[in-house]
């Protein structure tokens, strides 16, 4: 007679681990996406990256520079060509000087977003951050033991508000940093110059700092080629740390170049974070970077047209239900709207992937506010758009 198996539970090594990283919370958007990823003609308007893949001229200056052997250890900072190519892209952008002593080269804009809230915030302190949004900052400042409060944006006829009153009171002595997405994923809102005078008086009055992602900054549906921005209001010596990323202008999401603008005071401290992380972004896809910046202005245009036209077509297709309530977007590239009759949208983007197949992000994503709505990208090309809106239509119309 055999002897019975031996089994073993499996064991729970998890419960070792800090809690901050046991915590931390799974992605709303990956579910989905992981849900429907295999499903043969899927359209998926569920992540933030258009259908175009990286212009030749920018890969190209990458596959030069590894010929070349640019694949050893390189400046923490970033190349020189490359910050100063970004104090130039910056000075075209806003219409005035930059130095390339004010930038620092990361490994995406989310390690941009982890080393700046490392910098401000810390075990007991507070985050403060305007929502819906983009969950990642969030997740970060909890991983590092800071607490995320997240402060719902008004919504009604005229769209996404702030309520600044609300903001001001979420500020307590904790607080170290306001975390603000303008324009916003995924709501679109962006804030006017009259927003970001009122933010900038409420961190100078109770000494915050200001974390500013301006990643959507050039999808911008508004006048002139780029969203208000606290560039336009700031004085130099305001504690002020921008986060940006390659991804989005560029067609650049698999890179994972990013970049963070700060005073230059600050550059040893930015230097030592980018030292005990990754040490430093690959030569060769700085060269890139460098050519996108330099070259790629037609491209970037090209981009926020076709978002713009996306824009039309999704808006149109969706209206038109009688379902769907929302505010087009003033910035960025996603509508987010609301389904009447449907509480539970994680359960809907799943229905939604076996209905119309098509892949979208769950409000339930995007922190407190966000819990009735639902997120798609428009930055793809519009015929595909209209398939997919068409899709989304007669399902949403079945109820």
């Amino acid at each position: 007679m055999s002897e019975p198996a031996v089994t073993r539970e499996t064991p729970d090594l998890a419960a070792h681990l800090r809690r901050e990283a046991r915590e931390a919370p799974e992605s709303g958007i990956v579910e989905v996406f992981n849900y429907g990823r295999t499903r043969p003609g899927l359209i998926p308007l569920w992540a933030g990256e258009g259908d175009l893949a990286t212009p030749s001229f920018i890969a190209e200056a990458a596959t030069r520079a590894l010929a070349a052997g640019e694949t050893f250890y390189t400046y923490q900072r970033g190349i020189p060509p490359l910050r100063e190519a970004l104090a130039a892209y910056h000075g075209r952008l806003y219409g005035r000087p930059f130095s390339p002593e004010e930038f620092f080269v990361t490994g995406s804009g989310m390690q941009a977003i982890q080393i700046v809230l490392a910098m401000t915030a810390g075990a007991g302190d507070e985050v403060v951050i305007p929502t819906p949004t983009w969950p990642n900052a969030s997740a970060a400042a909890g991983i590092l033991g800071a607490r995320p409060v997240e402060v719902p944006m008004g919504f009604g006829t005229n769209g996404w508000s702030l309520d600044l009153d609300r903001l001001a009171a979420a500020v307590t002595p904790r607080t170290r940093a306001l975390f603000v997405v303008s324009p916003s994923n995924p709501t679109g809102w962006t804030a006017t110059r009259e927003d970001l005078r009122a933010l900038l008086a409420l961190a100078r009055r109770h000494g915050l700092w200001i974390i500013a992602d301006e990643t959507y900054a050039r999808y911008w549906y508004g006048e002139g080629p780029r969203a208000p921005s606290f560039y336009d209001v700031m004085d130099p010596e305001d504690r002020i740390l921008f986060v940006n990323t390659f991804s989005k202008n560029w067609a650049m999401t698999g890179w994972r170049v990013g970049w963070i603008a700060a005073h230059p005071s600050l550059g040893q401290v930015v230097e030592n974070l980018i030292q005990y992380s990754t040490s430093g972004v690959a030569q060769f896809m700085q060269r890139a970077a460098v050519v996108a910046l330099e070259r790629g202005e037609s491209f970037v245009d090209h981009l926020v047209a076709r978002a713009r036209r996306g824009r039309e077509v999704v808006c149109e297709a969706l209206a038109a239900t009688g379902r769907c309530r929302f505010a087009p977007p003033d910035g960025a590239f996603y509508l987010f709207f609301e389904v009447a009759g449907e509480a539970d949208t994680r359960r809907l983007a799943l229905r939604l992937v076996d209905e119309a197949n098509v892949g979208v992000a769950p409000g339930t994503a995007f922190g407190a506010g966000g819990e009735p709505f639902l997120r798609v990208c428009f930055a793809r090309n519009a015929e595909q758009l209209a398939t997919a809106a068409g899709r989304l239509a007669a399902a949403l119309g079945r109820g």
